[in-house]
């Protein structure tokens, strides 16, 4: 009866919330899921080959690196409302502006990663016959993974947070149930939905860190040998 109690009180911590509104708190999740890893492979997608475009034409640097950062400091609602003429409302609409959002943080990484390997070790693989496709593939992205899943780690968890400004259009993952439950403030949905995004980024930083040093093992062997 106590535990039934708790919804009708409207209390922040309740079980009973929990366990029968399970699947739409599961249904909402494996949404906002969907959507941010759509958005992120997308983002990488566009923002890498922006990242080769400036460091081949240096003179091209400030303008997209400042188109990206005009991009950013759009208002989340004003953003959608500027797209939705040509996405409608869609799934399409929240994606691509998590995508623009994420370009900032992408490019700029991408672009320091691979500004950062060394220039005699660019000289070596020259010497060696490489070519710049391959140079970029075998030698340039391997050393500048690191900064690269730093960023890539940094706008995902910014776009598990965005997501939920998609509850405008009804395609916001746990932003949904949060806005469902603010007009009778229903404590306990706001809760679940609020703690869900949280773990979400922290899970997804984790696994992506997790990645990051299965394919960055030279990190964790320079690192051992530097505590030495």
């Amino acid at each position: 009866m106590s535990g039934s109690n708790c919804l009708v009180t409207n209390d922040w911590i309740c079980g009973e919330y929990l366990r029968t509104r399970s699947q739409e708190l599961t249904d909402a999740t494996v949404q906002h899921v969907g959507i941010t890893v759509v958005s992120v492979l997308i983002g990488l997608a566009v923002a890498f080959p922006m990242a080769l475009l400036v460091r081949a034409r240096p003179r091209l640097a400030g303008p997209v690196l400042g188109l990206t950062t005009l991009l950013y400091t759009i208002p989340s609602l004003a953003m959608f409302s500027l797209l939705l003429p040509f996405f409608g409302l869609s799934a399409a609409l929240v994606v691509t502006g998590l995508v623009l959002y994420s370009l900032t943080i992408l490019v700029r990484n991408i672009l320091a990663g691979l500004e950062a390997v060394p220039a005699e070790t660019r000289e070596a693989a020259r010497g060696m016959g490489y070519g710049a496709g391959r140079m970029l593939w075998e030698v340039e992205l391997p050393l500048a993974l690191p900064a690269l899943m730093a960023g890539i780690r940094m706008a995902t968890v910014s776009t598990i947070a965005l997501t939920t400004v998609g509850s405008i259009v009804g395609r916001g993952g746990l932003g949904n149930l949060i806005e469902d439950a603010l007009p009778t403030f229903f404590k306990a949905q706001v809760l679940a939905a609020s703690v869900l995004c949280v773990l979400l980024a922290v899970a997804a930083d984790l696994l992506l860190l997790g990645v990051q040093r299965l394919l960055t093992p030279w990190t964790r062997i320079r690192t051992a040998a530097g505590g030495e």
